[in-house]
């Protein structure tokens, strides 16, 4: 079994003590667990659901992109190129003889502004639900997710009030038709918040517009800071996300996202960071973009550093810092050396418990990660 396997599997327990029906005569967990199989991991994403079939109840093979090129939509296939040598239906084959549930992500491939422009006309609303149905037919998919996410991060938020009710007109059409063939629509999305607080968050997505008509709604509750340290998914930021989604929409419907990584941020730098053999002065230096790591390894890259991770109750989540030195030379040739002060933040066993017990809390559909 692969670390994340065994993460997965660790948290079995937490999940069956918050998570299962209060009947007693049905011992065993809700199935709350779902999954993107991302085309880059299939080596351990999928031996990772199969060895928890008592948790999954349904993955979103991470598979395909939208493209809009000459006028024409398409549907890349991007599992292919990255598994040359195992054909697409092999994989598909095992997960549907797991009794898994089959929802492959689209994700937006097109520039800045595209999409939105497509949707903006009946027409080309109308040519990318048919490119979706017809690889959800196909393939005989059990529906499709979508995670568009440029509108949220490429477009910019001055677009946000043109865009919506063309998403909201786009999102009810691509409805009517997986519906109509008994296929299921899930919507990845960024977090809104009640608009009654002030503080609308991603309000592109028009939760409560599309509410009726979607069948899963997996929240971003992930990603609260990036440009600066802290927590990657406050607890109670998790939570006022949730609250305003069920009282939109059925909560069966709802589903938290969970991070299966934790960032890497530079706090402050002393001395000069060398050039060569490799260039740090652009990634070692405050306000750089974080780095990432996967949360399996959080303990030992922790430990490598001479730090010990201590648990933040009120986020749900674990941090350290620690300082590290990078050794070279600069341009010039000549001996340089820095020190970087650097605080990570991720989510661990003990915080995903926490997040599941809102999955019990508010019967929400489930946990995906």
């Amino acid at each position: 079994m692969n670390k994340r396997a065994r993460t997965i599997a660790a948290l079995a327990a937490i999940f069956a003590l918050s998570a299962a029906p209060a009947i007693a005569d049905n011992p065993q967990p809700r199935k709350i667990y779902s999954g993107w199989i991302p085309y880059y991991s299939m080596k351990t994403s999928l031996p990772a659901a199969l060895n928890n079939l008592d948790l999954m109840r349904e993955v979103m093979p991470f598979w395909y992109t939208m493209k809009y090129n000459a006028g024409k939509v398409s549907i890349t296939d991007l599992y292919t190129p990255a598994n040359p040598s195992v054909p697409i239906t092999t994989p598909l084959a095992t997960i549907r003889s797991a009794g898994l549930t089959v929802i492959p992500t689209i994700t937006d491939g097109t520039e800045k502004l595209v999409l939105s422009n497509l949707l903006s006309t009946e027409n080309g609303r109308a040519d990318a639900v048919k490119a979706i149905t017809d690889l959800v037919s196909s393939n005989n998919f059990d529906g499709i997710d979508l995670d568009f996410e440029n509108f949220a991060f490429v477009d910019g938020n001055t677009s946000w009030d043109k865009t919506k009710p063309y998403w909201v007109a786009f999102v009810k059409a691509l409805s009517t038709a997986l519906h109509a063939n008994g296929k299921l629509l899930s919507i990845t999305s960024p977090y809104l918040l009640d608009p009654t607080t002030g503080k609308k968050g991603y309000y592109v997505y028009a939760w409560a517009e599309i509410a009726t008509v979607i069948d899963r709604l997996r929240i971003m509750t992930y990603d609260y800071s990036v440009a600066n340290p802290g927590p990657i998914g406050p607890l109670s930021w998790t939570e006022n996300t949730l609250k305003y989604a069920v009282s939109i929409m059925p909560a069966s419907k709802v589903f938290v996202g969970l991070a299966g990584y934790g960032r890497d941020w530079v706090t402050s730098v002393n001395g000069v960071c060398p050039t060569t053999p490799i260039n740090y002065t652009s990634s070692i230096k405050v306000g750089a973009s974080a780095s990432t790591f996967v949360m399996r390894d959080a303990t030992a890259l922790a430990s490598a550093n001479g730090a010990t991770p201590t648990y933040q109750a009120k986020y749900g989540e674990s941090t350290f810092s620690y300082q590290k030195t990078y050794t070279g030379n600069t341009a010039a040739g000549v001996a340089t050396q820095c020190t970087a002060a650097r605080t990570a933040w991720y989510q661990d066993a003990q915080g995903f418990g926490l997040r599941a017990n809102l999955v019990a809390k508010y019967r929400l559909g489930g946990l995906t990660q």
